[in-house]
This record gives structure tokens, sequence and C-alpha cells, in this order.
């Protein structure tokens, strides 16, 4: 049985959740709260095993009674409940500490997996924002520009495989089909631009950059 502490600050939503969440038998609604104040409170007092919050809370809002609640008990699970899509308030929500994230449209069916995937220490994000989240996660590794993908050519990257997977310079001229001195010039290149100067430390980078495997 899950216990389920809802807080919520629009009764209509928190009444809506409550009569769905308890026609399935394997959920508990155990309290209700309408502040984020209060939802620190409750969840201190009840020792819900998971939280349906919604982050626009009044007093204290929901991302950062998210936090204090699991700074209190980080074994409690924590799903963000929200009319936003935005990038910016799942980051915040996720950083908090939620192990989910659900827009208000979703269908319950959608809030029952999520349950049952934080329960069981997964994390879960409303199929509708899951756009937003990959072109978000996408924009912040371009704007880190550190990887190998975004600091090397496609030709450089060919070579720093080859040279990851063991071959030597001659065999990876002739994978490539181009000459040794253009190899050398492609390695040189590699090395300056990651400042590594080993070929044991480039395979380590490859394997961690997933360029090449073990």
């Amino acid at each position: 049985m899950v216990r389920i502490l809802l807080a919520d600050d629009h009764k209509i939503i928190a009444e809506g959740l409550r009569s769905l969440l308890e026609k399935n038998p394997g959920f508990a609604v155990v309290g209700h709260a309408s502040d984020g104040r209060a939802a620190v409170r409750s969840a201190a007092e009840l020792s819900p095993d998971l939280v349906i919050m919604d982050i626009s809370m009044p007093v204290l809002n929901g991302f950062e009674a998210t936090r204090q609640i699991l700074e209190a008990n980080p074994r409690t699970k924590v799903i963000a409940l929200s009319m936003h899509k935005d990038g910016r308030y799942i980051a915040a929500a996720l950083k908090s500490g939620a192990a989910g994230y659900l827009v208000k449209e979703s269908a319950f069916e959608e809030l029952a997996a999520a349950i049952h995937a934080v329960m069981k220490g997964q994390s879960y994000l409303s199929v509708s924002i899951a756009d937003t989240v990959i072109k978000d996660y996408i924009r912040h590794l371009e704007k880190q520009g550190s990887g190998a993908f975004s600091v090397l050519t496609p030709r450089e990257r060919e070579v720093l495989q080859s040279l990851a997977e063991g071959l030597s310079t001659k065999e990876i001229a002739a994978r490539l089909k181009v000459s040794v001195k253009t190899v050398e010039t492609y390695r040189g290149q590699v090395m300056d631009k990651l400042n590594i100067r080993s070929v044991a430390e480039l395979t380590k980078y490859a394997i961690r950059e997933g360029i090449t495997s073990l």
C-alpha cells in the first residue's frame, strides 16, 4: 500500500485526485495540505511514502517544500504536479529532489504509472514534456561545449576511436584511406584540443564520451 500525501491549494483538484487515487486498492491518501509549509509539517507528522506536490503553492513554493521534505526524510518520494511545461520549472523540480514531474493535463493512468515508477526507485516525466527535456538537455550540452561531439570534428573522432581501439598509425591510415602523416596531424589536433598527451588517457576519454566501448 502506497501512503500518499496530497499537496495542492486548489481544493477541487485535490478532492478529484483523492477520489481517483482511492479507487485504486494499492493507494491510500493519508492527508492533504493546502500550502507548502503545511505540506512540510504534514510530511513530518504522517511520514507518507509519496507526496504529490503542486509546485505553485502559497506560503512556501513546491520546490522549497520538496527540498525540506526530502531533507527531513530522504525515503519519501515526491512527484511534482504542475500546469507548466517550461523547462525551467521541470529543472527546478528535479533539482529540488522530485522523482517525477507531471503536467496537470495528464490522464490518471499516467499518474498511476508515475507512482509505480517512482516507488520502484525510477524517475518519471510526463510524455508531453519529454521533447522539452530532451531539447533543453541538448542546449545544455551545446552551451557546455566540452564534449567530444562539440570539440572534435567527425574525422578527429574517427581517429580518436581508432587510437582507443589500439590501432597503430599505419593501421588507422589504411582504415581511413589517408596518409600516415595525415593521421599524425589528426592525432596531434585531438591531443591539443582535449589537452591529453597519452594514448591511455585518450582511451579513457573515448570510453567516457561514448566514442568507443571497453
